[in-house]
């Protein structure tokens, strides 16, 4: 009698993960064919980052109306260096919010490793990068603290972050002292938001990104064909392609631009932005083309059948966090690059803009769905928010309402996006 080979992924595993995105979901065929299922998809309430981008395409043009000073190179540029820091974060906590958990400590987890590294620094005169090493191992130890609290023991995510929402804050305290503040003096940590790269260095980076797309791209249907899967159609590689040449050049030609005052010239593209889209596509291909990605998606979409089907969900979950914590650290260094200076206070105001990136973006609160991309496309919508009503010399309280507004309108569609697919809003 034939034995079946066991099969490493197994079919309930890829039976819960409804918005892992794996290539080839049924929908193969022509152009048109690739038209009709996003439109089915569109219908059955899967729309993904599409309200986002609208909504960023909309308040663009509005701010551009309103404001001479939106739509200019120098502008672009500060966009891109203020978003920089919520699109970190947000990504970060993409992680843990996939598993229908949630961080409230994530920003003061960064403000806490920023506060340990100038400590180290500044005081002690520790070597920078040795000191920056300690900082990111301060953070994984909070996110592994945080994952053995909600997987192991079994304690809510929002109790057990809450907790250390406060309680970091006080360490903050500890270390640098109430009123206590530390200027950054490592040339190499403010060039991270306050130096552009060579313009020749933002072509090359483009056709960087161009190359690498087109090569997984070609790896992920040769591994389809290995194993007698059929692959979309090539034509929607040509249009992704032709999308990123288009959208990349325009920001890359913009960003070369001469937007100096005086003498000094200013131009090229941000240091930050290359770093970030270096962690955008590590954190995408974990998630989509590996097996700890579908993991995740598989937990947040359904944790007992996951369970059933032999993942180890208290290990993801705890994993997790850890992950969460880590890019938090990486949020909370483009933040004190950006201000040049450390204080208690750091990191906490930000993390609920964080969460607020991510459902704006199309990642679910209930968890299950949503990509890295989406988060960052969320923070962009926020990032204009915040950068259009500076320009029009609007009071600060004027963003709060408008970003809060559009988070509830966010998790609205969400809600009812998941009611129109057939899912429940309460939590089994």
């Amino acid at each position: 009698m034939s034995r079946t080979p066991p099969d490493t992924t197994p079919t309930s595993v890829l039976a819960a993960q409804s918005t892992a995105e794996l290539i080839g979901s049924g929908q193969e065929g022509t152009l048109v064919d690739q038209a009709k299922a996003w439109v089915q998809r569109l219908r059955s309430g899967d729309m993904g980052a599409l309200p986002a981008i609208g909504g960023f395409i909309v308040l663009s043009i509005l701010f551009s109306f309103l404001s001479p000073f939106f739509a200019t190179e120098r502008n672009f540029a500060n966009l891109m260096t203020q978003a920089a820091t919520l699109v970190m974060l947000g990504m970060a906590l993409v992680f843990v919010i996939l598993l229908g958990e949630i961080d409230l400590s994530a920003g003061v987890t960064a403000g806490l490793s920023m506060c340990v590294w100038i400590v180290l620094v500044n005081v002690t005169g520790l070597n920078w990068m040795l000191a920056l090493a300690i900082a990111f191992l301060v953070g994984l130890t909070v996110g592994s603290l945080i994952g053995f609290f909600v997987a192991k023991v079994g304690i809510p995510s929002f109790v057990v972050t809450l907790g250390l929402f406060l309680g970091i804050q006080g360490l903050n305290l500890i270390i640098i002292g109430s009123g206590g503040l530390y200027r950054v003096q490592v040339p190499e940590v403010l060039a991270i938001m306050n130096s552009n790269m060579p313009v020749w260095a933002g072509w090359v980076m483009l056709g960087i990104m161009l190359a690498v797309s087109f090569g997984m791209a070609m790896w992920d249907r040769a591994r389809r064909a290995r194993v007698d899967l059929p692959n979309r159609t090539i034509t929607l590689l040509w249009i992704k392609l032709a999308a990123i040449a288009l959208i990349g050049g325009t920001a890359v030609w913009l960003l070369s631009q001469n937007r100096g005052t005086g003498f000094r010239a200013v131009e090229g593209v941000p240091i930050v932005v290359p770093i970030t889209l270096v962690i955008l596509w590590i954190g995408t291909f974990v998630l989509d083309r590996t097996k700890y990605g579908r993991y995740i998606y598989a937990v947040g979409g359904n944790a007992e059948a996951a369970r059933r089907a032999g993942i180890k969900v208290v290990m993801i979950r705890w994993t997790a966090f850890i992950v969460c914590s880590g890019l938090a650290v990486v949020s909370g260094l483009f933040s004190i690059s950006k201000v040049g200076s450390v204080d208690a206070a750091a990191g906490r105001d930000i993390v609920l803009s964080g969460v607020a990136a991510a459902v704006v973006g199309g990642v679910s609160l209930f968890g299950g769905r949503g990509r890295l991309m989406h988060a960052a496309i969320g923070a962009l919508v926020i990032a204009v928010i915040t950068n259009g009503l500076g320009l029009l010399n609007l009071p600060a309280g004027a963003n709060l309402v408008i970003t809060g507004g559009v988070l509830i309108l966010a998790a609205t569609v969400d809600a009812l996006s998941r009611l129109r697919a057939g899912g429940s809003l309460v939590r089994s």
